[in-house]
């Protein structure tokens, strides 16, 4: 036997064969069936069905144990709720950690974060009119992970986007200690 997740109910599933499943809700629409336990209560009954301290919604719709695949998941969820145009985590030389948006503008805003962060490192000119024509619409957040540092970079939004990219980094850091 083992716990389910479905419907924001921990239900005990068996499969068809009586042995341990892992499936969601049996029932059509993907509604749980009820408890294995005759003498347990269920929603039927108009009893609540889980425990206290058991969260009651996953806020987080996409998950991975790959951590550049939650990384990207990450991403992507950052730039939808804040309209960016690209986000990328780059590591302190520019080299792509992950990133979510049009390939050629992670490749080019991963190229540049290190010096966005640090515009005092810019030595050309041409670069330096690149990094401050980019300036106006970008966010960079610095990240420290094992003694290392991070980049987190987002273009495009609206000015609301410092909030947006503060808690892509709050996720970002949580996935890479994990990792």
């Amino acid at each position: 036997m083992s716990l389910s997740l479905s419907n924001q109910q921990l239900v005990p599933q068996l499969a068809s064969d009586g042995c341990a499943g892992g499936q969601r809700g049996g029932r059509p629409g993907g509604r749980a069936e009820p408890p294995v336990d005759p003498g347990a209560p269920s929603v039927e009954e108009g009893t609540p069905a889980l425990d206290e301290g058991i969260p009651t919604s996953e806020r987080r719709r996409r998950r991975s144990d790959d951590p550049v695949t939650a990384l990207h998941y990450q991403l992507s969820t950052t730039r939808a709720e804040a309209n960016l145009d690209v986000v990328v985590l780059v590591d302190d030389s520019g080299c792509l950690v992950a990133g979510a948006g049009a390939w050629p503008a992670c490749e080019e805003l991963a190229a540049y974060a290190p010096l966005l962060a640090n515009p005092d490192a810019v030595q050309s000119a041409a670069v330096g009119s690149r990094i401050a024509t980019l300036t106006a619409d970008v966010e960079v957040q610095s990240l420290s992970v094992s003694g290392g540092e991070v980049l987190l970079c987002g273009r495009g939004g609206t000015a609301e986007r410092g909030a947006s990219i503060a808690r892509a980094a709050a996720g970002c850091l949580r996935i890479l200690r994990a990792a």
